[in-house]
């Protein structure tokens, strides 16, 4: 999946993306509403191909998170980011199970499935293309 161009804003509900780049300013459109605003340095802003979530082992980016989601929703909606905690705990534990409980909190697995279900309305969600195996050519054997 690819997120490049798409930024989360600390202070600001909702994603963007990023449509043109000044000296001073960046311009972005919410995906929700589409309305273009001007960002500044004083705006913290995050790229969600940066973002990764903790795990036992490493880091897992956000884009192999949600190619997982897409599987498992067949690219629709998944479930509402306001239902119970337990109710996403036991969801996130699903799509990642080795991800690491004492660095990722309740307000982490609610973003990012809020993240996931604002990309999917703005048309961004697509299934993973399964990995194709071409099959090798015979080479026709040398006359001699």
């Amino acid at each position: 999946m690819n997120l490049e161009g798409i930024i989360a804003i600390t202070g600001k509900a909702g994603l963007f993306k990023v449509i043109s780049q000044g000296n001073n300013a960046v311009i972005v459109e919410s995906l929700t509403d589409k309305k273009r605003m001007a960002i500044t340095a004083r705006y913290q802003a995050n790229t969600l191909e940066e973002i990764g979530i903790y795990t036992l082992e490493d880091a897992t980016p956000l884009s192999e998170i949600f190619n997982t989601i897409s599987k498992k929703e067949n690219a629709k909606q998944s479930i509402d980011h306001k239902v119970s905690k337990e109710e996403l705990i036991k969801y996130f534990e699903e799509i990642l199970p080795n991800y690491d409980e004492e660095r990722v909190y309740i307000s982490d697995i609610k973003k990012v499935i809020q993240w996931y279900n604002a990309l999917q309305t703005a048309g961004l969600i697509e299934l993973p293309k399964a990995e194709k195996k071409t099959p090798k050519k015979k080479e026709a054997p040398e006359k001699v």
